[in-house]
């Protein structure tokens, strides 16, 4: 046949069909069909056909008025600005001393995703920077840096000094297509204005860009037995991904799980994700982290500095910001139908993109939000972790996460990022300055969908980039 002859690479035409329903030739060119209610990413209840700036901060259909009130609650204090304490606003003080941000919406603008710095003098919003030293704590986790904790934060209340300046500069890579070049940008990260002392030998950092929020509670109460399903760690079936599970500390259960959240699947749950959040990046304490997160040399520089309240937010308020970010609906697919997107779609599968980015799945019959449940989602990730290679590695593990490996994203929303944050910046750090770059910079389990996609036409790579702006 003639598309065997002209993509040599190609012998995955009926793994694509099973992938995504029946594959057909159209003027010898194979394509996809659409896939039966593809177009409700987040399932009848978790789907939303609203396109614009606010795409991303819809809540699902379905819930009962208190989870409604939950959901407008919630939001308020998602996007509210924390101040220091004392204020005469107490339900909102207790800010820092050290923080990164003011409020989860300054880093997840409109339940959207951060932009990493453009230049070296331009502030971190929505980038962080996770630290620690060789080694593992009681749980298995990182050990954090001495002086600086488990995160460095570059911002502080008035007479607290911010723990440093990191400033963020790129070099280029240069790369080949078969009909022309392309060029990459490597981020060059200094560390500077130590205010707390030096970093400890063998110390280690790694970059983490605030994702966008759309779908993570349906991705919460996905079953576990699915997930650990997919894990292929030895590779039994020779395809050259070995998705495997990362093991966590639960503060909550106060016993290991299956993380699911974060770049490196290091959270097992959103009350986690959140509260630690809360504490880490804005410096507020809750009952699950109760301290602040400060080191022993800056407790001792700071040993008066008043709190917002013990804890700082309160229980009934941080469960509604955690109902509100697990109600937050997923955009629908658009031009699904489309011949092009349905070519790009085909590609995604034979390039082996989706033994990673796993199309669809089911949620459980877990968690408090009964609308999120027993649904037929199009999520596009495996929740697992996959070895990336060198090209990507921050060489930083975290619990079973090696420094190569990383929780395979959703793609979901991914068409919308440009819409709603005004940018289209990817991967855990933002290199990528559009899907086509993060492909490119795929390595390790991912080295050979990105050599084949190199080898593809224009009007092929157009077709794949296509459909993945229609997610």
């Amino acid at each position: 046949m003639l598309f065997t002859m002209k993509y040599p690479f190609f012998n995955l035409f009926l793994c694509a069909c099973l992938l995504f329903g029946s594959c057909y030739e159209k003027d010898n060119i194979p394509v996809a069909t659409a896939t039966d209610a593809e177009e409700f990413s987040g399932g009848a209840n978790g789907t939303t056909f609203d396109f614009s700036e606010n795409a991303f901060g819809v809540s699902v259909k379905g819930l009962n008025g208190a989870e409604e009130g939950y959901f407008v609650t919630g939001n308020s204090f998602f996007r509210t600005n924390w101040v220091s304490a004392p204020s005469s606003v107490q339900s909102i003080d207790g800010l820092g001393p050290v923080m990164n941000a003011l409020s989860c919406g300054s880093c997840h603008f409109k339940d959207g995703r951060a932009k990493p710095p453009g230049s070296a003098d331009e502030a971190l919003n929505g980038l962080l920077f996770r630290l620690s030293v060789p080694g593992m704590d009681v749980h298995g986790g990182p050990l954090p840096e001495p002086n600086y904790g488990g995160q460095l934060q570059d911002k502080a209340i008035q007479q607290v000094l911010p723990e440093a300046k990191v400033r963020v500069t790129y070099t280029l890579v240069d790369g080949k297509f078969t009909d022309g070049t392309y060029s990459l940008r490597n981020p060059v990260y200094t560390f500077e204005a130590l205010n707390y002392g030096p970093m400890a030998a063998g110390w280690m950092f790694s970059p983490r860009i605030a994702p966008q929020m759309p779908g993570l509670g349906l991705l919460e109460v996905v079953s576990e037995t699915d997930i650990l399903a997919w894990a292929d760690e030895n590779d039994a079936n020779g395809d050259g991904i070995s998705g495997r599970p990362n093991y966590v500390w639960d503060a909550t259960s106060q016993q290991s799980r299956l993380g699911r959240f974060g770049w490196k699947a290091n959270q097992p749950s959103l009350l986690q994700q959140t509260a630690g959040a809360f504490n880490g990046d804005i410096g507020i304490t809750t009952n699950l982290f109760p301290d602040d997160h400060l080191t022993a040399v800056q407790q001792l520089a700071y040993a008066n500095i008043p709190n917002g309240g013990n804890p700082e937010l309160e229980d009934a308020t941080l469960l509604k910001v955690v109902s509100y970010m697990q109600s937050l609906s997923v955009p629908a697919r658009r031009n699904h139908q489309d011949a092009t997107v349905l070519r790009g779609k085909w590609l995604f599968s034979e390039l082996k993109c989706a033994n990673c980015h796993r199309p669809e799945m089911q949620t459980g019959t877990t968690g408090a939000i009964a609308a999120l449940q027993n649904q037929r989602i199009f999520p596009y990730t495996d929740l697992l972790l996959h070895d990336m290679g060198p090209e990507l590695a921050d060489n930083r593990p975290d619990y079973l996460a090696s420094g190569s490996e990383w929780r395979t994203p959703p793609l979901w929303g991914l068409g919308l990022i440009k819409t709603v944050n005004d940018h289209t910046f990817l991967l855990h750090d933002g290199r990528a300055r559009n899907a086509e770059e993060a492909i490119l910079w795929h390595g390790g389990e991912g080295a050979s969908s990105r050599d084949q996609y190199r080898q593809l036409g224009a009007d092929d790579r157009a077709a794949l980039l296509q459909f993945l702006d229609s997610l």
